[in-house]
């Protein structure tokens, strides 16, 4: 199978200076945010440049690209099990209710239908299971630059120049995706946003601005250039299911009304 450009623009951009600002990030809070979840089973789809389930303690961990993802490089530096699983977003080969935990690192922007991939993840959880999503923010200074960029390139003024950030599809708003998750019985826990700085490709300009991550997240806290979510599946109407006993039917004691007739005789005139 022919090797996505997709994947191939977003591992070759996560080498640049920013890319490495982002990993960083991403690497801090997701191992915060994975630490405390438990279970068994736990999957994390694409970008085995990330370690996201580096914190957490389930026993059995796999890490899964999307089928046609172009070998890594320096597969030394990858998690152990990060070529262990070749798979389609689209059709996971997992039974349904079978995981505890499913990472998603900017996966649904490379998926070729990432609504049908999130029910597919919503289809491979077991209830009570989490998802952890992480996604590039389109309202922010680098969503804006984007932006910019693809207007330019459409009206033909900068064919020659990149973008700034990867060709990875559209990026999800963060209220879209809660919009969706909402309709796939899924509950959000916990939201973030982070990586406040300018967009800029220079080393040298991105510590300059090393300042913005303290007052983005005071001043400005949703305009962040990347994001990640995580929810719960709820399942309704759950029914605990053990030993059915046929409850007791006890008769209540009540008061007895008593009525008292007067009978006529045959003495009494009528």
């Amino acid at each position: 199978m022919a090797d996505n450009p997709r994947i191939i623009g977003l591992t070759r951009w996560l080498q640049s200076p920013a890319g490495r600002y982002l990993l960083e990030w991403e690497q801090q809070h997701l191992d915060s945010a994975v630490a405390d979840l438990f279970g068994f089973h736990a999957v994390q789809l694409g970008l085995p440049e990330l370690d996201a389930l580096r914190a957490n303690r389930m026993p059995h961990r796999w890490v899964a690209e999307q089928a046609g993802a172009p070998a890594a490089a320096d597969e030394a530096a990858l998690p152990r099990a990060a070529l262990a699983l070749r798979v389609d977003y689209d059709a996971l080969p997992f039974d349904s209710a079978s995981l505890d935990l499913v990472v998603l690192p900017h996966t649904l922007e490379l998926a070729h239908d990432p609504h049908q991939t999130l029910r597919e993840v919503e289809r491979v959880l077991v209830p009570e299971g989490r998802v952890v999503i992480v996604g590039f923010n389109p309202a922010s200074l680098w969503g804006l630059r984007q932006r910019f960029g693809r207007i330019r390139r459409g009206l033909g003024l900068a064919r020659r120049q990149g973008l700034f950030l990867p060709d990875a599809g559209e990026f999800l708003a963060y209220r879209r995706l809660r919009d969706w998750l909402r309709l796939l019985s899924f509950e959000v826990e916990a939201g973030r946003f982070g990586c406040y700085r300018l967009p800029v490709a220079s080393e040298r300009w991105l510590q300059r601005s090393a300042w913005m991550d303290h007052s983005g997240e005071r001043w400005w806290p949703v305009f962040g250039a990347a994001y990640f979510v995580t929810a719960v599946k709820r399942v309704r109407g759950m029914r605990l299911v053990g030993l059915a006993r046929e409850p007791v039917r006890r008769v209540k004691a009540g008061a007895v009304i008593a009525t008292q007739k007067q009978r006529r005789t045959e003495e009494e005139p009528a």
